[in-house]
């Protein structure tokens, strides 16, 4: 069967350099296909091309005959009078669905991508519903491929795991551009890294993640190694022409051609392995307080629902915090609250003496009729980058903007640019504590691992919102988990949490099966009594529950004492000794709860 899509020697160019040249790109059926790359490489305009939304300078792409193409952007934009229902309605007709499917199509695929209420209006969807929403529009003429850009981007933990367990029983093939690995390590079969380094332009892995990166060692090994060969062959030859060896044969002149043929190849070779990253560095400030920000029985209601409850938090210098729960939680009220932005409706929140708060903001404010430059550096051509004066050319080097993009106006910028100039601003500001929310959209890889690594350095507080994975179980010392009804619970990293999470969906689920599934002739089932053991157990738990609870608080207190912040493996135990009081107390209460459904 021919290939469902099939791109060959394709060509775009914006400006001067072209974005790639001579690229291919085939999907067959059953594909999944992850694709990664440097920011600017072309990874959206291949797909846009794929699409057919953007035509190539050259190349050509061939459909195979009366496929169907679904197409999700980065960004998912409705009309104002758009509700979820008219979307997908106005989505049939476009892609020609018969009249009489379409009732229960379109139930079928919003239930399918969580919607339970067809008549909101999309314009007042979060950034994660209407991602959902723009998926909804190209499930619903049953595609046979399906491309995604950065479908993550505005999704939450939870959103993401449900992409994931879509794309796990797609019936299509998908082409889905990416930064987050542990998305990609789930949902790839084949991995593609669009970047100039490779003499095709792209590099395709059969694989996972995991794979391709030992691949792309391999090839880059193989890349180095013929690299010192022909740097050792070169330099062999220059010295053989310095000896002034005349052209006089043809013997000699093919060796001078040769020689020339073997310069230009390893500069070639040269400049396509040369890697740029950019240079992340937050600076911290020499503030010696550990403690610098307690909240004191914080409470917060937004829209009258109840975000936080009553909650006690120290945040110590050294600490790094992540942030989760889903989308409405209260993960950004939160941040809000330390930052001084938002008061509390209840409680106290308590800040060292000038606390220095760097933030940075999930929705990027920058003026986009700025230029780059005035970005940057708006008072002078200048910086001051700790105590030493900088160019503003040097410095937007130091994040992979050419001297040419300084007077470009800032709304030319691609995502991932945008993101390095705020990160490069917020470089300028010492900081005791930053707070960023959000802050891995659309960055390449490469750059999230320079982000992390300088995470990991920073000496301050840092308070982490963030949906990749990846980067919450590497940076965190310790996680809150958000449920959006007021509670926080503590966890050692991301991966604790999610298991807390699915252990609890589990055990409500147990307790609603069986009334659930009861039918009107099922006979009831008979009364229990307790036995003389469940009799002793029931009169004395009420006092166990509050010995473990009396536990839980006292483990609680020690996880907040600021000696222990600095000491990993302390403060590790800390939080496990929290970890097993809480189950200690969860398991008495559901005891209780047994014992007392039999005794009625």
């Amino acid at each position: 069967m021919p290939p469902i899509l099939n791109a060959q020697s394709l060509r775009k160019q914006f400006g001067a350099t072209p974005l790639f040249d001579g690229i291919s790109f085939t999907i067959s059926e059953g594909d999944k296909i992850g694709v990664v790359g440097p920011n600017g490489s072309g990874k959206s305009t291949l797909l846009g091309i794929l699409a057919g939304e953007i035509e190539p300078d050259g190349g050509e792409v061939s459909r195979r005959k009366l496929s169907r193409v679904g197409y999700i952007a980065q960004t998912s934009e409705f009309g104002a009078n758009d509700t979820v229902r008219s979307v997908i309605q106005n989505a049939m007709v476009r892609f020609g669905i018969p009249e009489a499917q379409r009732d229960a199509r379109l139930a079928e695929t919003l239930g399918r991508t969580g919607f339970d209420d067809f008549d909101v209006p999309a314009a007042t969807l979060s950034g994660g519903w209407r991602k959902r929403l723009a998926i909804a529009e190209a499930l619903v003429q049953q595609p046979d491929v399906m491309l995604l850009d950065e479908p993550t981007n505005h999704l939450d933990l939870a959103g993401i795991e449900w992409l994931e367990r879509l794309l796990a029983s797609a019936p299509f093939a998908y082409v889905v551009i990416s930064h987050d690995r542990y998305f990609l390590e789930n949902v790839a079969q084949t991995m593609v890294e669009l970047n100039r380094m490779y003499a095709d332009g792209l590099l395709r892995v059969q694989g996972n993640y995991s794979a391709f990166l030992e691949k792309k060692d391999e090839y880059l090994e193989a890349q180095t190694k013929r690299q010192d060969a022909l740097a050792n062959r070169v330099r062999s030859e220059i010295e053989w022409l310095r000896r002034g060896a005349k052209a006089r044969t043809r013997k000699s002149k093919a060796r001078i051609d040769n020689a020339n043929s073997m310069i230009g190849e390893l500069a070639d070779v040269k400049s396509r392995t040369r890697t740029a990253t950019a240079a992340i560095d937050f600076s911290a400030t020499d503030r010696q307080t550990k403690r610098l920000i307690e909240l004191e029985g914080v409470s917060c209601e937004i829209g009258g629902r109840l975000l936080l409850d009553k909650l006690d938090f120290v945040l110590t210098a050294g600490m790094r915090l992540g942030l989760v729960g889903p989308n409405g939680s209260g993960k950004t009220t939160l941040l809000r609250l330390l930052r001084g932005e938002l008061e509390p409706n209840a409680g106290q929140i308590r800040r060292a003496p000038a606390l220095r708060i760097v933030y940075f903001d999930q929705n990027r404010p920058l003026d986009k009729d700025l230029t780059l430059r005035r970005a940057l550096a708006p008072d002078s051509d200048s910086v001051v980058y700790q105590d030493r004066v900088q160019h503003v050319a040097s410095w937007a080097e130091r994040f992979l903007f050419t001297s040419e993009q300084l007077n470009q106006p800032v709304e030319r910028l691609s995502g991932g640019e945008r993101a390095r100039v705020l990160i490069a601003k917020l470089m300028l500001q010492p900081a005791d504590v930053l707070l960023l929310d959000e802050p891995t959209n659309d960055l390449d890889i490469a750059t999230l691992e320079i982000l992390e690594e300088s995470l990991l350095e920073f000496r301050g507080a840092l308070v982490l919102v963030t949906h990749d994975r990846f980067m919450l179980d590497r940076v965190s010392t310790l996680v809150l988990g958000l449920d959006g009804r007021g509670g926080v619970e503590r966890f050692a990293d991301y991966s604790q949490w999610n298991e807390w999470k699915n252990e609890r969906s589990a055990r409500t689920e147990a307790k609603l099966t069986p009334r659930s599934a009861a039918g009107a002739n099922v006979p009831a089932a008979p009364k229990k009594k307790l036995s003389y053991l469940e009799n002793r157990e029931y009169a004395t738990i009420e006092e166990d529950i509050a010995a473990a609870e009396e536990q839980l608080q006292l483990r609680r207190n020690a996880l907040e004492d600021p000696v222990i912040a600095t000491d990993s493996a302390r403060l590790q135990a800390a939080i496990t000794a929290v970890a097993e009081a809480e189950a200690t107390v969860d398991t008495l209460y559901l005891r209780w709860t047994e014992l007392e459904a039999k005794l009625k």
